[in-house]
């Protein structure tokens, strides 16, 4: 008699639900506070200072060019008191968190999946295990907190180096006095903003993290997967970022508008 063909799921769906397993693994450990300090200053160094002139470089010319695109249309209509308050949103709200993350995905994610592959595929995670080792307590929990932490602060500097690099091509290219600029920001940003571009960017340093270590701890195909790994961490990260943006987006700022007036 023939055999019935068994279904088996594929690598990137196996490596999903591992990932929400990893994700329930750290909560708890935490929950227990199972946490190696040490480990986890080396990582919020990688994590923080190390990605924090790649952070500010992106922010400030984000924000150059955010204002050369709006700056010029905006005087067109007579609104060039919003200019400094409209960028501001867009850096507070979406642009900040999201490009961060970016940048972490790409340096800091990637970093995490190449490490710890090559540990998997040179069977140092085993080694960890016969010491009595567990490789979440090691290698996942301090560099969850990490990312988890850092990537707010990360988020902050790079907000208020963003606006800061429009304000001086507002000021230079398109006469905008400082004083309207930075008075616009003060009238248009609300601190619920800077509260939620905190919790997005936390959200997202976790999910970098977790995706970074889960890819890791996954390899196997010696350093070709090791490659491979970091790849499709770096591109999952991405692709997680984008998507619960829009999700976070809706459920932070889905209601009406405070910046429109009701008549």
């Amino acid at each position: 008699m023939r055999k019935r063909p068994r279904w088996r799921l594929n690598q990137g769906t196996q490596r999903f639900g591992s990932a929400f397993m990893l994700a329930g693994k750290v909560t708890f450990h935490l929950l227990k506070g199972r946490i190696s300090f040490r480990n986890c200053m080396n990582q919020m160094a990688l994590v923080g200072p190390e990605s924090v002139g790649v952070a500010l470089i992106t922010a400030a010319f984000v924000g150059m060019v955010f204002t050369i695109q709006v700056a010029r249309e905006f005087i067109t209509f007579g609104a060039t008191s919003a200019v400094g308050g409209v960028l501001a949103i867009a850096l507070t709200r979406e642009l900040g968190p999201v490009l961060t993350a970016v940048v972490l995905a790409g340096r800091v994610g990637s970093a995490f999946a190449a490490e710890i592959g090559t540990m998997k595929v040179t069977e140092q995670i085993d080694a960890l295990h016969m010491l009595g080792t567990d490789p979440v307590d090691y290698l996942v929990v301090p560099r969850f907190i990490a990312c988890l932490l850092m990537l707010p602060i990360l988020n902050i500097l790079s907000l208020v180096t963003g606006l800061w690099g429009g304000m001086i091509i507002a000021d230079y290219l398109y006469g905008i006095p400082r004083t309207i600029y930075i008075e616009s920001i003060q009238n248009f940003l609300q601190s619920w903003d800077i509260w939620s571009s905190i919790i997005k960017s936390g959200i997202f340093g976790a999910v970098v993290a977790i995706i970074g270590c889960n890819w890791g701890l996954t390899t196997t195909g010696g350093a070709k997967g090791v490659g491979q790994s970091t790849t499709a961490a770096v591109v999952m990260s991405l692709l997680a970022i984008f998507i619960l943006n829009f999700f976070l987006s809706w459920a932070l700022f889905g209601g009406e508008s405070n910046l429109i007036p009701t008549f």
